[in-house]
């Protein structure tokens, strides 16, 4: 028995709640840093996008209309899930190429982010929020809102810190996401994917896709149902064909270059307001009794 051949996991994609296979059929070898092969990955297809881009719209109304504070129990309640599976994430980061000691800060980390977002979700509106004076008899609101879809390529060099630091500011804020997951270090993003669909989160709302960037990326810039794209990386060829496509349907871009994923200053509610829509709204002063408008 010394020289069976290890059954390799395949891992599927994330899209609805659900996990299917790839519609193309198509897979990549997942390897650690010396070469040993770790696990069968799916390639995603331009169809598994758009499948996804489909579910996150579906799911967007009803997660952007929740209350604020019922978002933040989902994020913590994510949190708590992805702390009961702490050993095995550390397994695989480990089979990725980090040492015990990284794999447990990351997953230490990880976890940290969540509870740190799920905090924030009921109170980054007043602090981007606002009441403007104006001079007219008008009260003048400015508020934030969720752009809505939002497409974006996780960091490379980093399997979970990496891609949950994308997910909690974006849902956080009530917006719904597509995530092609770490080309590199694939492993964590599909188990995260269980953990998001033994927690609370409706299905929709978080969409994990792996695969190749250079296939997808496009997809990710043109999609005319896709709100905004957040790209993390310096490939300015890249970055250039991101700016090119957004512009066919306005949509936001949001570029994170040379960010330390693994550092506190890789939070923050500014992380959440990146994915945010200003409305501003007049509303008249009543004027009673024929007398000056007044408060």
């Amino acid at each position: 028995m010394s020289n069976r051949l290890e059954v390799l996991k395949t891992y599927k994609i994330y899209i609805g709640g659900q996990f299917p296979r790839t519609e193309s059929g198509r897979t990549y070898l997942a390897c650690s840093p010396k070469g040993e092969p770790l696990a069968n990955m799916c390639l995603s297809s331009r169809k598994d996008f758009r499948d996804a881009v489909g579910s996150a719209r579906g799911a967007f109304g009803g997660w952007s209309g929740r209350a604020a504070f019922n978002r933040g129990q989902i994020l913590y309640r994510i949190a708590e899930m992805l702390e009961g599976r702490k050993a095995q994430f550390v397994d695989e980061l480990i089979k990725q190429g980090a040492t015990k000691a990284n794999a447990e800060n990351e997953i230490n980390q990880s976890i940290d982010r969540l509870i740190y977002y799920s905090g924030w979700c009921d109170k980054y509106q007043q602090i981007f929020s606002s009441v403007n004076p104006v001079a007219s008899s008008h009260f003048n609101f400015s508020v934030v809102e969720p752009m809505g879809v939002v497409a974006a390529i996780a960091p490379q060099e980093f399997s979970l810190i990496g891609l949950v630091s994308l997910i909690a500011p974006i849902i956080a804020g009530g917006n719904t996401c597509v995530l092609l997951a770490s080309e590199k270090k694939p492993l964590c993003a599909v188990t995260f994917a269980e953990v998001l669909n033994s927690s609370d989160l409706s299905g929709g709302v978080v969409n994990i896709l792996t695969g190749k960037v250079s296939e997808l990326l496009p997809f990710f810039a043109d999609h005319m149902d896709v709100n905004a794209t957040c790209f993390c990386e310096s490939d300015e060829a890249a970055k250039k064909l991101i700016k090119e496509k957004a512009s066919l349907n306005v949509k936001r871009v949001i570029i994170y270059e040379s960010k330390k994923w693994n550092s506190d200053e890789s939070q923050s509610p500014y992380f959440i307001n990146d994915f945010q829509e200003v409305k501003t709204t007049w509303h008249p002063i009543e004027n009673i009794g024929g007398g000056k408008a007044g408060y």
